[in-house]
């Protein structure tokens, strides 16, 4: 039986992707910070036969000691500060965590594999952020990076510090430069949850005004489920290599208002909808698109849903989610800036 560590394992991509080693057979292992994180009764409901571990990406002892309980055949590191609007006001947070965490979970590898990297095959979660300021569009693998955040800078530390430990100590390792993928387990602070979730909550007359910031930001929205199944393709090839998902089509908020909105049942958004200058990014990403083909040609991987599903598939959710739950307890409810 295979085993799999996995890092960041309470987010939506760790469920899905755990969900997904389970489905092939895999001993799943996730590592957690922390005896009361809230959401780990959750993934263990979801997942029972996994393994969590306790863990924390600033402290390279206790990834040793996960690695050596776990023993795994692949790693899948996943941990990170996620939320690009956060990154601001926690900046060395996440440096420390999204950048600084890659670098110790490959020094826990060496560790643990007593300098033979091969051993293990090692798994880094990119991020198209780290393109930003974008050279051209569509992004592949060779185009240069610019970003524009302190999440995009970590994001880029820890890509390069992954190809260095490659061709420094012949490691097995990737990185998946993966965009925007999203689905009903995707926080509510992120712009799709937070659209999906408020169309919902309008629709059901349980809140009145969504405030957003740039409404013109073009993103590649994929599908979570879809982009796991590519992180472990990569770690099944001959040789490593890094690798952009993408669906190759671009949408605007806009756009993901149209679909929300419509799919709730709230004819018109614009009634309802607020800019707030308070949730415009210091620096602005305008427009993000991925070009995929080299996963699709070696990986075999391509994308099997579109973005109008995705967003109705969010929207049914929400409102299933809301007709059981109490709105008082809604954090999504708040007019708050730290909810953008």
């Amino acid at each position: 039986m295979p085993r799999a560590l996995i890092t960041g394992i309470t987010g939506q991509d760790g469920m899905y992707l755990a969900e997904f080693l389970a489905g092939k057979g895999y001993e799943v292992f996730g590592l957690i910070r922390g005896q009361n994180n809230p959401r780990a009764r959750l993934v263990a409901d979801v997942i029972p036969s996994i393994r969590l571990l306790s863990g924390d990406l600033r402290d390279l002892p206790s990834l040793v000691g996960a690695l050596e309980t776990a023993r795994p055949d692949e790693v899948y590191n996943l941990g990170a500060i996620s939320f690009v609007g956060m990154s601001w006001r926690q900046a060395e947070l996440t440096s420390e965590i999204t950048g600084l965490g890659v670098l110790r979970m490959l020094e826990a590898l060496r560790i643990h594999t007593q300098g033979d990297l091969s051993k293990v095959r090692f798994y880094q979660a990119s991020s198209s952020e780290m393109f930003g300021k974008v050279r051209e569009v569509p992004q592949n693998e060779d185009t240069p990076f610019h970003p524009r955040s302190p999440y995009g800078i970590a994001k880029a530390f820890g890509h390069y510090i992954t190809v260095n430990y490659r061709e420094s100590y012949g490691a097995y390792a990737c990185s998946g430069i993966l965009f925007n993928h999203e689905s009903p387990r995707r926080g509510p602070e992120f712009v799709t949850r937070k659209v999906t979730r408020g169309a919902a909550r309008i629709a059901l007359g349980q809140q009145d005004t969504l405030l957003l910031g740039n409404i013109d930001a073009c993103r590649d929205w994929g599908f979570a489920g879809d982009y796991v199944e590519a992180m472990w393709l990569m770690l099944q090839q001959d040789e490593p290599d890094d690798y952009v998902i993408a669906t190759g089509e671009t949408h605007t908020v806009r756009d993901l208002l149209d679909i929300a909105f419509h799919r709730a049942g709230v004819g018109d958004w614009e009634p309802h909808v607020r800019q707030d200058s308070r949730l415009l990014r210091p620096a602005e990403v305008d427009t993000l698109a991925g070009d995929s083909s080299r996963a699709r040609e070696r990986l075999g991987w391509k994308p099997r849903g579109n973005f109008r599903d995705l967003i109705e598939m969010m929207v049914d959710a929400d409102l299933a989610d809301l007709t059981r739950a109490d709105p008082a307890s809604d954090p999504t409810d708040r007019e708050d800036p730290r909810w953008a």
